[in-house]
């Protein structure tokens, strides 16, 4: 008849009829007629399948009390202070921020929701971290820190320090409060001071280069007591290189330079350990003199090597002097000996001597080529 309407509603979908644009009913899978002369009956059918509700008057149905109503849809109603789980068909799929509400539909799809204080811990349970990074969801909702090894991680909320973190991966709830980790090094670290121009005790201008090894001993006071602890040591490095370097001369920074590294040691070390940092060990790398001062030095040098080996000559020539006299007095007192040298010498002459032409036989040239002592 033409004053009847016919509705048909599929599996996967229901309708809401509306009497006088007001709520009455929620139509299953079927097909329907209702008598409508006046036109006051309106019939919205939804898609199931996709449980979130999508009309505009979701509240309106939230705040109903029908039970009719009531047992076709879910309300997610979260707290201020929570956080809502959504969970189709048992599987996390979505997260609700603190203070939303969200209408659901009871129908195909199984829908939970589980409400999560963050009142009583903001950090996220490991299988949700990685449901949700499955979904491609993590870092809208949550702020994630890698803690590697050898290394410590502090979280910071609405700026105050919460707590230390071990080596790890975390995830922490970013709704409603400003949440921030930052990673701590623990590792031995080694640190350069270069190129300082420096002026000795006794007014030598020289440049040189510090490096020292340093740790992290305690991440928290390093974070919290001062603003840049990196930038901190450094310039302490530099005050405490300028401050042993002024008070020594030159001489005394070339021939003792572990004294050196020991003052500057002794100065940073007090300086930096309340504030959480360990320094290990410092050295002077580098001593560079300018152009002038080097070549005065190597005359200085050049002049002390000239007088150790002129020192050296002599007491070697004293040495052999000494030793041809101690021969002598052998060869005065022992005529055998006399012999031996004379015939020894001989044979030094014969042996540049190509041809030897003898004249009244062996004792002839003897006696006229070597004095015998009689």
């Amino acid at each position: 008849m033409l004053w009847i309407k016919q509705i048909v509603i599929g599996d996967g979908e229901r309708g809401l009829l509306y009497r006088n644009r007001r709520v009455r009913a929620v139509l299953t899978a079927g097909v329907y007629r209702y008598f409508d002369p006046l036109d006051r009956i309106a019939v919205v059918v939804h898609n199931v399948a996709r449980p979130e509700y999508s009309g505009n008057d979701a509240e309106v149905l939230m705040a109903s009390t029908d039970s009719e109503l009531t047992k076709h849809f879910l309300v997610a109603d979260v707290g201020t202070d929570q956080v809502g789980l959504v969970l189709k068909n048992g599987k996390l799929e979505d997260v609700l921020a603190p203070g939303t509400r969200k209408l659901y539909w009871h129908a195909l799809v199984q829908i939970e929701v589980q409400l999560v204080w963050m009142s009583e811990s903001l950090a996220i349970d490991a299988n949700v971290v990685a449901r949700l990074r499955q979904l491609g969801a993590l870092s809208r909702v949550a702020v994630t820190v890698d803690v590697p090894a050898e290394s410590t991680g502090l979280l910071f909320v609405d700026g105050k320090l919460v707590r230390a973190l071990t080596p790890g991966a975390y995830a922490f709830w970013n709704f409603r409060k400003n949440v921030a980790a930052e990673v701590i090094d623990l590792r031995v670290q080694s640190m350069e001071v270069s190129g300082q121009e420096l002026l000795t005790r006794d007014k030598v201008s020289l440049r040189v280069n510090l490096a020292a090894s340093v740790r992290v001993a305690d991440p928290v006071a390093a974070r919290t007591k001062v603003a840049k602890y990196g930038d901190y040591l450094y310039r302490e490095l530099q005050y405490g290189l300028r401050k042993a370097v002024s008070v020594k001369t030159l001489d005394e920074l070339l021939g003792d330079k572990a004294s050196l590294d020991a003052d500057i040691f002794a100065y940073v070390h007090g300086r930096v350990s309340e504030l959480g940092l360990d320094v290990l060990g410092v050295g002077v790398k580098d001593v560079i003199l300018p152009g002038d001062m080097k070549e005065i030095l190597n005359s200085v040098v050049q002049a002390e090597k000239a007088a150790q080996a002129n020192v050296i000559r002599r007491r070697e020539e004293a040495n052999a002097t000494r030793s041809l006299l101690n021969t002598a007095r052998l060869i005065e007192e022992s005529p055998t000996l006399m012999r031996l040298k004379e015939l020894e010498a001989l044979e030094k002459v014969t042996e540049k001597i190509d041809k030897l032409t003898v004249f009244g036989g062996l004792d002839g040239v003897l006696t006229q080529l070597v004095s015998l002592k009689q």
